[in-house]
């Protein structure tokens, strides 16, 4: 714990009895490089914003961010998850797969869930140490938000999660660079202390935690996930640069390489810090650890044999060498490692020009994590898939395993509420069997109450636009050639190996006895021929069909704020095999706990899962 002198210290200076960072002043800076014979950039002097923006995406710092959110917002599950999951906690994922249980099932925040999971005969001996960290962290950093000022507080917590610790096998240049970042986190406290009437660590951090949470988005009127038609996207200050070029098929073992050696480093600094804990599995970690250097031995070895010999020869001499230096156990591990599998169909990759990520993702991963395999939804050799799961699926692996397989909460944004609301008013309003436009209304009026939206400026808004879409909707559906026939009609069936599931919104007849499948939205209308590569409406028409025993159906999105339908092309067959074999892709990705995140601006700026993700850090 900090020194009660700490909270008496100058404008300039931090205690260091118990390794607190000094956060050097403005004016010792600029002395320092006045006696260095450089120009110091004036402490006033705003940094431009691409500079900060970079400083945001380093991972340490966002380390920091998370700790930040956490204390501010307990609810935070999505900062707390990056907490436990990082240095210095490094809780596996198994186990915080366990905990969020704990957190949904007893309705807890995540700090609380972790206290009560501290009891739990779930967990291992080693996670309720690393739980308990955690814990013993968050209450020194509780107890001195209020009463440290934020810049004394920033560089001791950075000391206390251990981040200017130099890391093992780690480049030079990658030291200084997270250096230099942990020192611009330093500077922006000191900045905040300058400028803020009331410099407590509190209030840095919900600065901190307001900025972070808020990605610059493109101007919208509703605030729905799609972006305006014609308009483009905005990426978040958070979201790195997309990579250059993909690695070509001739560069695909040399990219293996590279990354595999990476994974390498990351693997020793992992497994040696676990050689101090109290683990009945130390073998069996040395073993993995041993196996993966003997991977990128024999990915070295392949990458410097001659061009004569071919791709199959080379690889069974060089596996046949490493096994007869191997033990039993790490033999074993070596024969269960799907590498080979991806070295064995680089050729093929060669001709048909091709690399396939998701194997080579696999194929360099960490084998010695528990497998996510109990928290699928699985339902006998498949799983239960909704058209929603498919579209979070194939827009972002990663993004679906923080949603659906770990469960993480998050809070539900006001536009997403007001989509819940709209829905719940239709809903309701057919289900009654209502006729009159001012049915609409007072169903609205309760909703609203309901959902605790408030009566705030943007509310007031959003209220306005859904009562005219409302009395809109009255009139069309009067005017309408279809005639309603179900609204919310759910549906079950089997895709191959997978139950899908879900309901459809409104299904019409039509006067030429053809059903309408009408899916409502509340964001902005796109242009049919945006709707080419749609999914959802697809997937409900093989469900009209396997489920409802319909015929050919025609598919439609309404809406709502626009009074806009916008039908989804019809392609007949090639669709419905297209539906098919996107549905079974995704599975066996679920199923293989093929994760990895695909970054995309669209995708990224509207994201809950920024603060834990990798893909927004440089």
């Amino acid at each position: 714990m900090p020194s009660s002198l700490d909270h008496q210290a100058g404008p300039w200076h931090a205690g260091s009895d118990d390794g607190g960072i000094p956060c050097a002043p403005p004016h010792a800076r600029g002395a320092a490089a006045l006696a260095a014979g450089t120009e110091p950039a004036p402490a006033q002097r705003e940094e431009p914003s691409a500079g900060r923006a970079a400083l945001l995406q380093r991972a340490e710092v966002r380390d920091v961010l998370a700790w930040m959110r956490l204390l501010v917002d307990p609810r935070d599950t999505a900062a707390v998850v990056r907490a436990l999951a990082r240095p210095p906690i490094e809780l596996r994922q198994v186990d915080l797969a366990r905990v969020i249980q704990i957190v949904r099932r007893r309705r807890l925040d995540v700090v609380a869930a972790l206290t009560a999971a501290m009891e739990s005969p779930q967990l291992p001996p080693q996670a309720r140490e690393r739980i308990g960290r955690f814990l013993e962290l968050h209450r020194w950093a509780a107890g001195d938000l209020d009463t440290m000022r934020a810049d004394l507080f920033v560089g001791r917590l950075i000391e206390r999660l251990g981040l200017r610790r130099r890391q093992l096998l780690a480049a030079d240049d990658e030291d200084a660079r997270r250096l230099a970042a942990l020192a611009g986190m330093c500077e922006l406290a000191e900045e905040f202390v300058r400028s803020s009437p009331c410099p407590t660590a509190r209030a840095l951090a919900v600065e901190l935690a307001t900025r972070e949470a808020r990605p610059p988005q493109a101007p919208h009127r509703t605030g729905a996930s799609t972006m305006a038609a014609g308009s483009p996207p905005q990426a978040p200050a958070d979201l790195p640069p997309s990579p250059d070029v993909p690695p070509s098929p001739e560069g695909a073992l040399q990219a293996t390489l590279r990354t595999m050696r990476e994974e390498v480093f990351k693997d020793v600094a992992r497994i040696a810090g676990r050689l101090g804990e109290l683990r009945l599995d130390t073998e069996l970690d040395v073993a993995h650890g041993v196996v993966r250097y003997l991977e990128l031995l024999k990915l070295a070895a392949l990458a410097e044999r001659s061009g004569g010999e071919t791709a199959q020869a080379a690889l069974e001499d060089v596996n046949a060498r490493l096994k007869a230096a191997m033990t039993p156990l790490q033999r074993e591990i070596f024969d269960s490692s799907p590498l080979d599998e991806l070295l064995r169909g680089e050729q093929h990759e060669r001709e048909a020009g091709t690399i396939d990520e998701r194997l080579r993702a696999k194929a360099v991963a960490a084998r010695d994590e528990p497998t996510l395999a109990a928290f699928l939804p699985r339902r006998g050799e498949g799983l239960v898939l909704s058209a929603s799961d498919v579209e979070t699926y194939r827009s972002c692996p990663l993004r679906y395993k923080f949603a659906r397989v770990l469960k993480i909460p998050t809070e539900q944004t006001l536009h997403q509420r007001f989509g819940i609301v709209v829905h719940q008013v239709l809903e309701r309003y057919h289900a009654a069997g209502g006729e009159h436009p001012s049915e609409l209304q007072e169903l609205l009026d309760a909703a609203w109450r309901r959902a605790g939206i408030g009566e705030g400026e943007r509310e007031r808004v959003l209220r306005g636009k859904a009562r005219v879409a409302l009395r809109r909707y009255h009139e069309r559906l009067a005017e309408g050639v279809g005639r309603p026939l179900w609204f919310e009609r759910s549906f079950a069936f089997d895709l191959g190996p997978h139950h899908v599931r879900g309901r459809v919104d409104r299904v019409d007849r039509l006067p030429s006895g053809e059903h309408e499948l009408i899916d409502y939205k509340t964001g902005y209308a796109k242009r049919e021929e945006e709707l080419s590569e749609d999914i959802q409406l697809s997937l409900y028409a093989i469900a009209a069909r396997e489920a409802w025993g319909l015929g050919e159906t025609r598919q439609a999105y309404y809406y709502v704020l626009d009074d806009c339908k916008v039908p989804v092309p019809a392609r007949g067959a090639p669709e419905a095999e297209r539906v098919h074999d996107t549905v079974l892709s995704v599975g066996e990705g679920i199923m293989a706990q093929a994760f990895e995140p695909t970054p995309s601006p669209a995708v990224c700026a509207h994201c809950d899962y920024r603060i834990v993700c990798p893909a927004a850090e440089r």
